[in-house]
């Protein structure tokens, strides 16, 4: 059973993820080869205040 985790920053309409987690299903179904109603999918939204490049939060970019 594929379980996959992506971490977003928050900020995407429910129809970006659905559209996500579609993409997401049908290419682990396809190269894993594994049924889709097997393939589990966790989304993590953070804030900006939680998420940093370079020594500089999001927030302050």
């Amino acid at each position: 059973m594929p379980i996959v985790t992506i971490k977003l920053i928050e900020g995407r309409t429910n129809e970006q993820k659905s559209a996500l987690v579609k993409e997401v299903t049908e290419a682990i179904s396809r190269t894993a080869n594994a049924p889709k109603e097997n393939i589990h999918i966790i989304l993590e939204e953070m804030s900006k205040t939680n998420y940093a490049v370079a020594g500089v939060l999001k927030s302050d970019s």
